[in-house]
């Protein structure tokens, strides 16, 4: 029990009391349940919890089944037995119910016997949600140990948007009914039939698919009223086949092992964003590999629209057709840019070659104002061998109609023979060249030789400026303009 101190002196120690206002103490009125039912469904709605917008009850009688009216249900984080339950307590509608979100706990958080989920009781999960015919449904459900899942898809017919989220549970998405007003469409980490499932969806304007496995590894998209496309991080893909009339944003990221078949028939798309990468040699020229190929043509601040090109040296591997080669990059410039950026793995041998045959292709030698060259070298480079099949004999005669090509940056500039013969070929073939920066590679920077030989060459081509940029970061400019 509690006593009072005593002080030093012998005198006690008063519990001190603090006067309250009338504020502080109350009226006794219950001012919460004394508001209007759109601002208690406020209240609940921001709990954005069924569950605790259930147990609201316990505070007063005004409380009490207020969460039933609620047109906004959220399950998150409750078992999965009980979902069902839950949503058999919710009044069917009218009024709709506008929004209907379900997250599964983390696996972590769950007892062993619920991570064993059978293809019924999702199926059924999904059927209780369907009767409550929400307009936006959105379904998380975490990585379990069950493996695949095969999924029927129940119609929602009110439904304006969908988003599943499957984690790797269900393999599988089938769809044999339709929703006739669905515009948005995001699915992740599933396998889909994007036939059977587009094939239902007459009014989508929306399709999002992140990290989708796809039937028998073909994208394919038919969809005439579609108006955006983002696929990302889909892997393996063989084909890709994609029909949209109406698309204005497309938006690729793609993973390949093999070769890549692509037929897209997009007339109105305005914005691109395509990104495929290639894991094995299907692509490539001579000994050259494509490994990635990028275009991006939304305009941001600095960047214009631009196509990304890797290619790698390979001592094993051997390409012999160029048609191939070509076809491979033709079919994925579907809307127009005005940079190109090469990014080359040299591994030492000439890359000049490589180079004119990417230039040669005819969307990209009408098409560019800028190009940009990132050389990648090996610390020690060594020549090639006199008979490397890296080197064809007639490369360095050619000339290339680059006739919009204004200004050029290469980076990594060597000082071997067939790096200056690169850069004649450029210069005779840029008829309207103003400017062209070179920064050189180590090696070329520690001899005076290559800066001496590259102002020997721009002096037949005094209207081009010329900069030349050293290792250390010291930058020199040509006769043909101010030093820097």
């Amino acid at each position: 029990m509690w006593a009072p101190m005593k002080l030093r002196s012998g005198r006690r120690l008063r519990p001190y009391s603090k006067q309250l206002s009338p504020v502080e103490v109350g009226d006794g009125e219950d001012h919460i349940s004394a508001l209007p039912d759109d601002l208690l469904f406020l209240v609940l709605g921001r709990l954005r919890c069924f569950g605790a917008a259930v147990r609201t009850g316990v505070l007063s009688r005004r409380w009490r089944g207020l969460w039933s009216r609620l047109r906004q249900i959220f399950l998150r984080d409750a078992p999965f037995h009980f979902l069902e339950t839950a949503l058999a307590r919710v009044p069917r509608p009218p009024p709709k119910v506008s929004l209907l979100e379900i997250h599964l706990p983390e696996p972590h958080r769950l007892a062993s016997t619920e991570n064993l989920l059978d293809t019924a009781s999702v199926n059924s999960l999904l059927r209780a949600a369907a009767r409550l015919d929400p307009e936006e449904l959105f379904l998380v459900l975490p990585s379990l140990l069950r493996d695949s899942l095969p999924l029927e898809l129940p119609c929602f017919r009110s439904a304006t948007s969908i988003m599943l989220d499957l984690c790797c549970i269900i393999r599988r998405v089938a769809a044999g009914v339709e929703f006739p007003a669905l515009e948005t469409l995001s699915l992740l980490n599933c396998t889909a039939n994007l036939d059977a499932l587009l094939s239902g969806c007459p009014r989508l304007r929306t399709l999002r698919l992140s990290k989708v496995a796809f039937h028998k590894h073909v994208l394919s998209v038919n969809s005439p009223l579609l108006q955006e496309l983002v696929v990302n991080r889909a892997r393996w893909i063989k084909h890709v086949n994609i029909v949209a009339p109406m698309l204005t944003q497309l938006t690729l990221s793609l993973h390949t092992y093999q070769e890549l078949s692509i037929s897209i028939l997009v007339p109105m798309v305005e914005k691109v964003s395509w990104d495929c990468s290639f894991s094995w040699s299907f692509s490539g020229f001579g000994l050259w590999q494509l490994r990635r190929l990028s275009l991006q043509t939304a305009e941001t601040q600095g960047h214009l629209p631009s196509l990304y090109i890797h290619g790698c040296m390979s001592r094993y591997t051997r390409h012999d057709e160029v048609g191939n080669f070509k076809q491979e990059i033709e079919e994925r410039l579907i809307a127009a840019f005005s940079v190109l950026e090469l990014h080359l793995t040299t591994n030492g041998h000439v890359y000049g070659p490589f180079m004119s045959h990417v230039l040669e292709i005819n969307e990209i030698r009408c098409a560019i104002q800028r190009l940009h060259v990132d050389l990648e070298r090996p610390l020690m480079e060594q020549g090639c061998p006199p008979d490397c099949p890296c080197e064809p004999t007639d490369w360095k005669s050619q000339t290339i109609s680059l006739t919009a090509l204004e200004e050029v940056e290469i980076s990594g500039f060597g000082g071997k023979d067939h790096d200056f013969d690169l850069l004649k070929l450029i210069l005779r073939s840029a008829p309207i060249l103003k400017r062209m920066t070179m920064k050189l590679s180590q090696e070329a920077s520690a001899s005076n030789d290559g800066g001496i030989k590259v102002y020997d060459i721009f002096k037949a081509y005094p209207t081009v400026q010329c900069y030349v940029r050293l290792s250390s970061g010291l930058m020199h400019g040509s006769q043909n303009c101010p030093s820097i």
